[in-house]
């Protein structure tokens, strides 16, 4: 597809207005935001930003329509959820090239991250209708006690990226039937998809007369963030990213004793057990580790392989990688396309250069790939290397397709070092061994919120609940009950008796 008609057909012309309440778009003498494309290195767009002035105004139209907006029933906001799906049905070809274009992506990702707007968005509507409470049995008689759960208000939402639509529909769709109203802040890095994504939400709000403010976005640097999370106006602060970020956000807004969910690092490992099937094995080894340029929080970082069959999986592993395409991510025959910018590349060469100084030893070569079809200079070489599980290195999360591999000897050795990195998110066992699998899922198995048998790290359904312990920040997002951070809850009694029973039996006769 046509890059320009594509850019016409969502709405984004070459200046975009980056704030907008729902219902206006607003202008701000911020500075702007130059998009430009990993892919080829061309321009694409600019956005304006947000400045505080523009920042407080958006969050007092976001609170003002939280006072409305919670009080439509439940399943009417679902109503509203299912037309914003449709209507990404709609532009899903359109959007799902914007993402691969302006990340860096491939298009099949591309296509698959509003396919999972999609999916959130159906998922979203059949919750609207399901927000339910416990009733619990009461000590005292002719009392009901049950609880119920309210909307917190304005939930901000940070996002990141690499994934720069997804997460975004994850937290506000949910968000949204629950009857709050929400504050996006995309990443600088990629504006045009967030304005976008606000066009066609804007569209639908309209058609049902939702009220102004009840879907809000600031594009802007990391000041936003920083406003939002001192902002007691905003009692949730949803935020994707870095470790640095999430702990820099989980303080400030502890600090005010708001609510905080964070989806930060990733440090993931397979397991291939000598009962796995290798090849089945491999083709998950590999989309895991070059799959978005090694540029997914769920990206398979390391591979601990049985000493038995160590040698034998090193080779198919060389053999697959000589089989990768790197090239123009809009051009479905190539597997992997470039880094989100030179940053990225740079990151990815200063972890090269500091894992051979360790002395780690190079399987498959790294590189910085120019010349024709590599014009933007973000395309580097998936890379493997042999490495010991303690170097400081490897237990750094680095945003690029670098695979760390080593060999065990015991399963509990296996499960001892996937668990000793500071990171829990994603993790995986590949085996026929009913005992292994078990044993990985057991208590005394992976520490990650993510645990899974037979698949790779990456590639978690929306039906559960996504996220991770340790320093990616225990937060939930998508399926299973993750609603309930979008919500508080409230316990409540009722006495329909005559009398009023005092508790541990105290007697107060008036």
């Amino acid at each position: 597809m046509n890059i320009q008609k594509v850019l016409k057909s969502l709405a984004i012309d070459k200046t975009n207005i980056g704030v907008s309440t729902g219902a206006k778009w607003i202008k701000t003498n911020a500075p702007v935001l130059t998009s430009y494309s990993p892919v080829d290195g061309k321009k694409i767009a600019i956005a304006t930003t947000a400045d505080e002035k523009t920042y407080h105004a958006v969050i007092d139209k976001a609170a003002a329509a939280f006072n409305d907006w919670r009080m439509w029933p439940a399943p009417k906001r679902g109503e509203v959820v299912r037309q914003i799906g449709n209507e990404l049905r709609k532009h899903k070809e359109a959007l799902g090239t914007l993402v691969s274009y302006e990340m860096g992506k491939s298009l099949q990702e591309g296509l698959g991250e509003v396919q999972e707007m999609i999916d959130i968005a159906d998922f979203a509507v059949g919750l609207s209708r399901q927000l339910y409470g416990l009733t619990i049995h009461s000590e005292r008689p002719m009392h009901r006690m049950y609880e119920q759960w309210h909307p917190l208000g304005v939930v901000g939402i940070i996002s990141a990226f690499n994934f720069p639509v997804a997460v975004w529909s994850w937290n506000s769709f949910l968000a949204w039937v629950c009857g709050n109203t929400c504050v996006w802040k995309p990443s600088e890095k990629t504006p045009l998809t967030a304005i976008a994504c606000q066009k066609i939400t804007e569209k639908v709000f309209k058609a049902n007369g939702v009220p102004e403010g009840v879907s809000c976005l600031i594009n802007g640097a990391a000041d936003m963030g920083i406003l939002m999370s001192k902002d007691s106006r905003v009692p949730l602060v949803s935020a994707t990213g870095s470790t640095r970020m999430g702990k820099a956000v989980a303080a400030t807004v502890a600090g005010r004793l708001g609510k905080s969910l964070l989806e930060l690092g990733g440090n993931n490992a397979i397991i291939i057990s000598q009962h796995a099937d290798l090849n089945m094995s491999l083709i998950g080894a590999v989309f895991g580790a070059v799959g978005t340029a090694g540029q997914r929080c769920t990206t398979t970082r390391r591979l601990i392989i049985h000493e038995s069959i160590y040698d034998a999986f090193k080779k198919k592993l060389v053999a697959a990688y000589k089989q990768i395409k790197i090239g123009n991510p809009l051009d479905a025959s190539n597997h992997v396309g470039p880094l989100i910018d030179t940053d990225a590349v740079n990151a990815y060469l200063n972890t090269v250069a500091a894992v051979k100084k360790m002395g780690g030893k190079e399987v498959v070569k790294a590189g910085v790939l120019s010349g024709k079809g590599f014009e933007s200079a973000c395309y580097v070489k998936p890379c493997i290397f042999e490495v010991d599980n303690a170097w400081e290195i490897v237990q750094h999360e680095t945003f690029a397709p670098i695979l760390y591999i080593m060999p065990y000897k015991t399963l509990e050795q296996a499960i001892a070092l996937q668990n000793a990195v500071p990171q829990g998110l994603s993790s995986a066992i590949m085996t026929l061994n009913m005992r292994e699998a078990e044993t990985f899922l057991s208590h005394k198995g992976s520490d990650c919120g993510i645990a899974n048998v037979n698949i790779g790290t990456s590639g978690a359904e929306i039906g559960g609940a996504f996220g991770g312990e340790k320093e990616t920040g225990g937060g939930r997002e998508s399926g299973s009950d993750s609603w309930k951070v979008y919500m508080r809850r409230q316990t409540n009694t009722i006495n329909w008796s005559d009398s009023l029973p005092l508790a541990q039996g105290i007697k107060f006769n008036l």
